[in-house]
């Protein structure tokens, strides 16, 4: 299985805030593959609202996803395009 890691800048003004972390944690649902997010020395599984939100992922922050899994390459593909894409909030 493969294990994947990047880096990834959180770019919305809001931060991994509630939504976004639904957001995410609906997107990564969709994969078998596990996906955890790294920020400081602090981590949570992209599949848990509240482990994300203590995270403290404000904007310019930036975080190590990694990624295993089978479909593993497109679980982080869909994460980075979810963060780059501002979790599709209107700025």
């Amino acid at each position: 299985m493969p294990i994947l890691e990047k880096k990834i800048v959180i770019v919305n003004k809001l931060g991994l805030h509630a939504r976004a972390a639904t957001q995410l944690v609906q997107l990564a649902n969709k994969f078998s593959a596990t996906v955890t997010l790294h920020l400081g020395d602090k981590q949570a599984s992209a599949n848990s609202v509240l482990g994300l939100m203590m995270l403290e992922g404000n904007q310019g922050k930036e975080l190590n996803v990694v990624s295993q899994g089978e479909d593993a390459v497109e679980a982080l593909a869909a994460v980075e395009a979810l963060i780059a894409g501002r979790f599709n909030e209107q700025e």
